[in-house]
């Protein structure tokens, strides 16, 4: 493949070396890798010549969690927490899923959007509803590969009735509405284990850049053994195991009423709070679930402008990065967010934390939330050795 030479640009590599600090210099690409960062570099005959100057380069942003189910409800809902949007975004009684074309152009719309505003990354937590089908997960990918984008992408599992996973939930429905709500025999853990060996033989890797990940919803929306098989497979195949834990006080209350603990608390009971473990929002989380987070080398993608539309609450950032958490920043779906821009998202976690105390040495810097955009993105998709950073052997995403 040909070399591609930029020269004389402001550098800011997001690497170990240099952090965010910006650096004049160029940087040589052979085909689709990083071959060379520094001061003045020698390309070859025929390489193409990319003038720098008066140009920032930068790695390209992770957005550490999106739903692309939501690309077509952008704007549509406004003054709801998250258990009563749930119920428009994703209605229980809904119809059935949108045909594979428009799947197809739903996916690329999200994809083109996230290229065009800086986003070379994304996780994408695809939800299918009522069935996981592998053809339709395959339009995804295919949409992804068109579009150039890196992603990882997983068909959201859940197999607790709806009812069952909400405190007191049972007790308000009426009887006949109830009734209408019976789906049928959850899915089994054999059964998402098997759908989950299909994607990784069919799709996982593939256009070399796009992984299937593993994403069990919640933990008071599966089963444990359901979660434990998800565990053992994402660390077998070295990909997230990509959940949403303590987004709003009701969930804060779930814990202890379905489980008397913390949802964190009983993940770590039942031992799934690893490496591979990424948690989206980590809201209402207490001191006593950082340590346990930290501990385990945990992620988390803070999703600064969904939480806030959504009334969720304000996650705490400084407190998680001091207990050793490793912190990413995603849109959250478009449809509790309005946009895929990271850059949206940067600028709101970077003012908001502001407004946590009046300790000003604490609050978040730019030096933060950018490698929060960034290397802690790629940390958080654990890809970290692809991409997040410009450095010689790693992706050109930039």
């Amino acid at each position: 493949m040909s070399e591609t030479l930029i020269r004389n640009a402001t550098i800011v590599a997001m690497d170990a070396e240099h952090g965010s600090a910006p650096f004049s210099g160029d940087i040589l690409i052979d085909g689709a890798t990083i071959k060379a960062v520094g001061g003045t570099i020698a390309a070859g005959p025929g390489a193409r010549i990319i003038e720098g100057r008066g140009k920032l380069v930068m790695p390209g942003l992770v957005n550490a969690h999106t739903h692309s189910s939501e690309t077509f409800l952008r704007g549509r809902y406004e003054r709801m927490p998250l258990e009563i949007w749930l119920l428009y975004a994703y209605p229980l009684l809904m119809n059935d899923p949108i045909g594979e074309r428009l799947l197809y152009l739903r996916s690329l719309l999200l994809a083109m959007e996230s290229l065009r505003n800086g986003v070379t990354t994304f996780c994408d937590d695809f939800f299918d509803p009522p069935r996981h089908d592998l053809d339709r997960l395959a339009t995804v990918f295919r949409a992804y590969e068109d579009a150039g984008i890196r992603a990882n992408v997983s068909s959201a599992v859940m197999n607790v009735h709806t009812l069952d996973a909400l405190p007191f939930a049972r007790e308000v429905m009426p009887p006949e509405l109830q009734a209408r709500l019976d789906f049928g025999p959850p899915m089994t853990a054999g059964a998402y284990m098997d759908y989950c060996r299909s994607a990784f033989s069919s799709l996982h890797g593939k256009a070399g850049r796009l992984n299937f990940m593993i994403a069990p919803s919640a933990p008071q929306r599966c089963t444990p053994d359901l979660m434990a098989a998800c565990m053992d497979l994402a660390v077998a195949r070295h990909v997230p195991f990509h959940t949403h834990i303590l987004e709003t006080k009701t969930q804060a209350v779930t814990g202890p009423v379905l489980h008397g603990k913390s949802l964190i608390a009983y993940m770590h009971d039942l031992g799934l709070l690893k490496r591979n473990t990424t948690i989206a929002h980590s809201v209402w989380v207490s001191d006593e679930d950082m340590r346990l987070m930290g501990d385990a080398g945990v992620s988390v993608a803070h999703n600064a402008v969904s939480n806030l539309k959504l009334g969720a609450g304000i996650a705490p950032i400084r407190r998680l990065l001091d207990a050793g958490v490793t912190v990413g920043l995603g849109t959250d779906g478009v449809s509790s967010n309005d946009t895929s821009r990271i850059f949206d998202v940067m600028r709101v976690a970077g003012l908001v934390h502001s407004a946590a105390g009046p300790d000003h040495e604490k609050w978040v810097a730019a030096h933060e939330i950018l490698t929060m955009a960034t290397i802690g993105g790629a940390k958080t998709a654990m890809l970290e050795e692809v991409t997040g950073s410009l450095e010689v052997g790693k992706a050109a995403d930039l």
